[in-house]
């Protein structure tokens, strides 16, 4: 973090042009961004040449890591061979139906189509829409509520913003919008009543489900979206027995289930997919970040064939539909997702993710008797620390002291770029990180908290 009128030039120059998103504007006029000028592997270098271990693998994408060569060869060839092509109507190109047919072969739960977008916002908006279509076609007009959870993110386009339950992505954005509703976040450190345990917590935001689709009518209602494991929400891993018994609620009253994988797709969990860590049912899938190890925008949404035969169906009526985007299935995108693809399995990536992710959840667990750390938690490579004032009771901080802000500071100037979602520092490195560089990321990690510590303590903000 740059301290006020210190911004470098580069910085400047940025700040006189780029519109920044998810960004505190007034703060970062003042303080500048930290200019990432080049990468390699799971680090990057600032224009300065100050060198930082990417500990969130940019925003939860990067899993190849920087500067892979076989990607840029890829994409060089793809270029050269075509450099673009659409899926519209009855134009389609080799590489998107490759790519449709492998993440049919490797996705579990048997489904039939692919739909391509760029991102993960656009695509749970296409869920979204895709929910609202399917009911139409079938003759339930009325069958069009979302239900989401609160602290859950699935996106900033206008839908997957609704869905979201995260206050930042509606202030001043008039959103959520009509027929999306929000059930309880399943974190269980947060949001337990004194004395309940685990199983009865979860048993009480089961029935608080259920009781919403009743008084919503479940007529009404045609959809639960949900990460496996909430990441912008603090990385929050659910109580063991949570999905089990929201899947037989949601099959009780024909809610379909939308499984947003795209922070938990593709290894990042200890699996190929959540769906295998949590044992999931979901009607449809969404991916995108690690599908290409975020070296171009690439998304996926896994569609069962009872869906695309309705709309196959009414298409016979209603004529096109009316979706899609100009750069659905782009050739190189597409060529890099196969590649991408090819090297989890050539080089046994998942499997080799889920050895070191046993080595990183020792790592966080033993930051669990920090004076600072409240609650660890996580799952394969990705995981978090939440601070808290009072470790006995686990009151948090007071949000204008900023605690997680001046931690996210600390770990930077030692090199390691984390993640502050509130309180909680979050950890989520390149599937390709080594065992000594696991090591290396705790060793910053940890120094931060020690000098968050020294802080708060010289700040007086601990509990007496």
């Amino acid at each position: 973090m740059n301290e006020p009128g210190t911004l470098t030039p580069l910085g400047r120059r940025d700040l006189a042009s780029v519109f920044h998103p998810m960004a505190q504007i007034a703060t970062l006029n003042e303080q500048g961004p930290l200019m990432i000028v080049r990468g390699e592997g799971i680090y990057v270098w600032d224009e300065d040449g100050k060198q930082y271990i990417d500990g969130l693998a940019g925003l939860w994408c990067t899993s190849l890591g920087y500067g892979n060569e076989e990607l840029a060869q890829t994409a060089y060839e793809q270029i050269k061979k075509l450099s673009y092509g659409h899926l519209f109507a009855d134009k389609s190109h080799d590489t998107a139906m490759q790519l449709a047919e492998k993440l049919k072969a490797v996705v579990p739960g048997g489904f039939s189509k692919v739909f391509f977008g760029l991102s993960g916002s656009d695509a749970n908006d296409t869920q979204i829409k895709l929910m609202r279509y399917y009911n139409n076609a079938v003759g339930r007009p009325e069958k069009k509520k979302i239900i989401a959870r609160n602290k859950a993110y699935h996106g900033v386009t206008f839908a997957a913003a609704s869905a979201t339950g995260l206050a930042p992505f509606h202030q001043g954005f008039d959103l959520p919008v009509e027929s999306f509703l929000h059930t309880d976040c399943p974190h269980y450190y947060r949001f337990h009543e004194p004395g309940e345990s685990e199983e009865d917590f979860t048993t009480r935001l089961v029935d608080n489900l259920e009781r919403l689709i009743l008084a919503e009518n479940p007529d009404t209602v045609a959809a639960f979206i949900a990460e496996p494991i909430m990441g912008a929400g603090g990385v929050l891993v659910p109580p063991d027995s949570y999905f089990p018994k929201i899947q037989r609620v949601l099959k009780k009253y024909d809610v379909l289930f939308i499984d947003d994988e795209v922070i938990t797709g593709f290894g990042r969990t200890g699996n190929p997919f959540a769906v295998q860590t949590f044992d999931l049912q979901p009607a449809t899938i969404s991916l995108a970040k690690s599908l290409t190890s975020a070296y171009l925008p690439l998304s996926a949404v896994m569609i069962p064939e009872f869906i695309y035969q309705a709309v196959a169906e009414v298409s016979k009526e209603w004529g096109i539909f009316g979706h899609g985007f100009t750069y659905s299935g782009h050739p190189v995108s597409a060529a890099l997702g196969l590649k991408v693809l090819e090297i989890y399995e050539r080089d046994g990536i998942f499997e080799r993710a889920a050895r070191l992710g046993e080595q990183f959840q020792a790592h966080l667990q033993r930051l669990a008797d920090h004076p600072l750390v409240g609650e660890v938690r996580g799952k394969g490579l990705v995981g978090a620390c939440e601070l808290v004032m009072d470790k006995a009771t686990g009151q948090a901080f007071d949000p204008d002291a900023a605690v997680g802000k001046y931690s996210l500071a600390r770990m930077k100037d030692n090199g390691l770029i984390s993640r502050a979602i509130g309180d909680t520092l979050a950890l989520c490195p390149p599937l390709i990180v080594s065992a000594d560089e696991v090591d290396e990321i705790f060793v910053r990690y940890t120094k931060g908290l020690n000098e968050t510590l020294d802080w708060v303590t010289r700040q007086g903000l601990l509990a007496a």
